[in-house]
């Protein structure tokens, strides 16, 4: 067991605490984030977004605009050609999953929000944030972004 803690940093153990103290049974992932950002005293909140979920990414926003300062960035930033970010025949504009973490790097957030990122994209863009990053949303379109559909009977 000793063995398995030292995996764990100060910050780490920290992290996880805060966690555990700002869980709310019975309530939903948004209401836990917000306690669990709010117990951190965190102050500057991330959301990087599939520009198709904009009218859910701004509503999250409005939520999360009563108590912190929200910085929000579509996956289209920048409007980077597709054949010029892939070096290929693509057609219309990349996803930008680098940039949406400099851009949201540029705004000092503390905490970022991966929201609808596509598979590989959502991978770039977690190894990219300065700051911890939780997923609130991913992408999966058979299941209307809920994943755990493939898994009930």
């Amino acid at each position: 067991m000793e063995n398995q803690k030292r995996l764990y940093s100060k910050s780490d153990i920290q992290t996880m605490r805060m966690a555990d103290e700002s869980r709310i049974m019975g309530k939903n992932r948004v209401d836990e984030l917000i306690n669990f950002a709010q117990n951190s005293g965190l102050k500057r909140i991330g959301i990087a977004h599939c520009i198709g979920m904009q009218k859910e990414a701004d509503k999250l926003k409005s939520r999360l605009s009563e108590k912190f300062e929200v910085y929000s960035v579509d996956c289209k930033y920048g409007r980077i050609p597709s054949s010029e970010m892939l070096e290929n025949d693509s057609k219309g504009i990349s996803c930008n999953p680098a940039g949406q973490a400099d851009f949201l790097s540029q705004n000092d957030t503390e905490l970022n929000i991966s929201f609808g990122l596509c598979v590989g994209h959502d991978i770039v863009f977690n190894q990219k944030s300065k700051v911890p990053t939780t997923t609130l949303i991913v992408k999966d379109r058979e299941h209307k972004h809920n994943p755990y559909k493939e898994f009930e009977d």
